[in-house]
């Protein structure tokens, strides 16, 4: 073959992925955008009562506490993650980087599923005999997510303080300041857009996530009210009912994945800005 038929082989696969995306976009917007317009899309996002057999579709309760759970997730995530590839971008000798970074990048492929046994299994009990509540909580998918989204925020901040020129840091120890000081006033604010890419990509995957949450939130159709309150976030939502759901609530639940769609969207724009910018 050529290689003006390789590069058209090339184009057609391209094309493909992208016009698979468009086809998926198409879909859940064909089916879900009907029912957010019949319904007000002020109702449809804002109110808190969720009955579809009743005829009342409301995911606001559902938005909170996605937010909610992804907030959580990123302040158990970030500081970790953020220290973590830290020390082993600029303390952690070259041969234990080599060890540890492929290992802690192993932690993404580990299935949702086996994250949401061990919560079952260990967090959630350990949860109720401590704080209370049932245990299945805000405050458990928190922690869970939180750690589902290390590898993403550790991977790409390593990459990002690695990028930052030697020079920069040759310079600052030259001028007398201390390893610590290098890295605070330095390095980091260097690699600024890095980060703020990976904490997004990171917030990304936690609003995201399904099994893993829907084993250990307690799926609670309610607003929250402390961290220790049961919630169903959109995506359990989704995945609970789309099984059984027909005619309109199953408009209602594409029209959920209308809301996350724009979500994920926004996200990963936001995320792709930061990094062009830089």
């Amino acid at each position: 073959m050529t290689s003006k038929g390789i590069e058209r082989l090339l184009l057609v696969l391209a094309l493909s992925s992208v016009g698979s995306l468009a086809l998926i976009t198409f879909f859940i917007f064909w089916e879900g955008l009907p029912l957010i317009l019949g319904t007000g899309p002020g109702d449809f996002l804002f109110s808190t009562h969720w009955a579809p057999t009743k005829g009342r579709f409301g995911i606001g309760a559902m938005i909170v506490s996605s937010v909610v759970v992804t907030l959580g997730a990123l302040v158990l995530g970030v500081p970790l993650g953020l220290a973590c590839a830290i020390v082993l971008a600029e303390f952690a000798p070259k041969r234990l980087k080599q060890v540890l970074k492929p290992t802690l990048e192993l932690l993404a492929g580990i299935p949702s599923v086996v994250y949401g046994f061990l919560g079952v299994l260990w967090l959630v009990p350990l949860i109720r005999e401590h704080l209370g509540g049932p245990g299945l909580s805000l405050l458990a998918a928190a922690v869970i997510l939180g750690i589902m989204i290390l590898p993403t925020i550790i991977s790409i901040s390593i990459d990002s303080l690695s990028a930052v020129p030697d020079l920069y840091r040759d310079g600052s120890l030259a001028l007398g300041a201390t390893r610590w000081q290098t890295v605070q006033r330095v390095v980091l604010p260097a690699a600024r857009s890095g980060i703020i890419t990976a904490i997004i990509l990171g917030m990304g995957r936690a609003v995201g996530e399904t099994m893993a949450v829907i084993m250990v939130a307690g799926n609670a159709l309610k607003l929250p009210t402390s961290l220790l309150d049961p919630v169903r976030t959109l995506t359990s939502n989704i995945a609970l009912e789309l099984g059984y759901a027909s005619g309109r609530h199953r408009e209602a639940l594409f029209a959920t994945g209308v809301v996350l769609f724009v979500i994920i969207m926004i996200l990963n724009l936001t995320a792709a800005a930061v990094t062009r910018r830089r």
